[in-house]
């Protein structure tokens, strides 16, 4: 047993939010929450920012174990339940094998420059994602660093944009919108896509397992009982170090529960103003560019649709700024892809050395990074490159697989947590609803699909 520090200033905490953050930019806030808000209006915005927002809730529920414990919340599920890691690697594996986010990139990107062959280009930017992560030092502060970037550069400039495209009734649409008022209907419209409104909802966020990286990511920020953690290093120009997945426990004195309250205080804000505020932020003006260029207009499917809002944009307020909305788009997808990488990869190698417990974590992890990116190369090798396609098929399994971590940690934080620090009963009753939520959408849609 040791004891509890006092949580740093919020500015010191910043950090595993935004990587999380970076994850849900490429998929649901680019791809398709703006594609339906193009089909079926903003009267179905609201759904977006309850998604999420349950993504919050969720998100902290696996940070209550990690500040607490000082280990990934893997380590938790393979105490309880002995079959976990296997799951984790293949509901993981099977999701993410789907290169849909990299391959809409490589097709904004080829759009721009005049390529003939997207596929090939997505293939390019799969070694150069795998390049980088392999040569940054500090594998935490690479992924950190590179997200900052983009989201501190994107968002703003996605803001400008809404700001000189919409007009005073899109932005009463939106309004109303997010009250659940559309154009003809209540909540949700008509002929609405199950398959595809799931894979939305599962992607208002990070999405499927990846919520549970947010794990591994605080515990290399050293939040709470994690401070002092080794982290993953590069193969090649950093020495490898064994690394210790188990955490330790603080003892219950009445220091260290008020000093884990101000933990829980604290890393709610930053998780709050992050992850949910910045990312509902994001998605709604997405959202609102995508209805105030394409509503009413018979735009493509799929990506394409990204490409026409591209075009009235730059008939709006010149080519450049067309092109310049391409490129932002692009950018963010690519380092979707880029964060979508590193987690999956984080999150088997962890559940793998789990198994095998003389295994290297920083070998296991490479290994795996690029045993994924040979994956998705063969993915586009055979033929199967449509971005729309790949991207709902991982959806709609991230969905399932969400459902299924939901009710873990759940149960995993009742048994494991001394009721000093355990949730609330508030949050306990969201997380019940959001688990049964997603479980109910998930086996109707999969059955509808099935037996149409």
């Amino acid at each position: 047993m040791a004891n509890l520090s006092k949580a740093p200033r919020l500015k010191y905490l910043i950090g595993p939010s935004i990587i999380l953050l970076g994850l849900g930019l490429g998929s649901g806030e680019i791809i398709l929450w703006p594609y339906l808000t193009s089909k079926f209006g903003l009267g179905i915005i609201w759904a977006a920012v309850l998604g999420i927002t349950a993504q919050f809730f969720m998100n902290m529920e696996i940070e209550r174990y990690s500040l607490a414990w000082g280990e990934s919340i893997f380590i938790g599920f393979s105490r309880y339940f002995r079959l976990a890691p296997y799951w984790f690697i293949f509901s993981t594996f099977i999701a993410w094998i789907w290169p849909g986010i990299i391959a809409s990139s490589a097709k904004l990107f080829a759009q721009v420059f005049g390529i003939a062959h997207f596929e090939y280009l997505a293939i390019i930017f799969l070694l150069l994602i795998g390049a980088i992560l392999t040569l940054g030092p500090r594998l935490y502060k690479t992924v950190e660093t590179f997200q900052k970037v983009i989201v501190s550069v994107g968002i703003p400039l996605l803001f400008i944009i809404a700001c000189l495209i919409a007009t005073k009734s899109d932005l009463r649409a939106l309004g109303l919108g997010l009250m659940g008022v559309g154009d003809g209907f209540i909540f949700i419209p008509k002929d609405l896509p199950l398959l595809t409104f799931l894979g939305a909802l599962a992607y208002a966020g990070a999405g499927g397992n990846l919520n549970l990286a947010q794990s591994l990511y605080i515990k290399e920020k050293g939040y709470g009982m994690c401070a002092g953690a080794k982290g993953i290093t590069s193969v090649l120009t950093r020495k490898s170090e064994k690394i210790s997945l188990k955490g330790e426990r603080f003892s219950l004195t009445d220091q260290n529960i008020s000093n884990f309250r101000l933990w829980w205080k604290a890393v709610n804000i930053e998780h709050g103003l992050v992850f949910l505020l910045a990312g509902a932020f994001t998605i709604i003006l997405l959202a609102l560019i995508a209805y105030s260029t394409t509503s009413g207009s018979d735009t493509s499917q799929g990506i394409d649709f990204i490409l026409y809002e591209s075009k009235i944009l730059g008939g709006i307020l010149g080519s450049t700024l067309g092109v310049l909305f391409i490129l932002i788009a692009a950018v963010m997808l690519f380092a979707t892809q880029f964060t979508v990488l590193d987690s999956t990869s984080r999150i088997m190698s962890e559940n793998f050395v789990i198994l095998k417990t003389e295994a290297n974590l920083s070998k296991v992890y490479y290994t795996i990074l690029w045993l994924q990116i040979i994956a998705g190369i063969i993915v586009f090798l055979s033929g199967y490159s449509d971005p729309f396609t790949l991207v709902i098929t991982s959806a709609v399994i991230n969905a399932v697989a969400m459902f299924v971590h939901i009710g873990a940690t759940y149960l995993l934080n009742r048994k494991a947590l001394p009721h000093q620090i355990e949730t609330s009963t508030l949050r306990k009753v969201i997380i019940f609803l959001i688990w049964l939520f997603f479980g109910l959408l998930s086996f109707y849609t999969i059955w509808s699909y099935l037996f149409k």
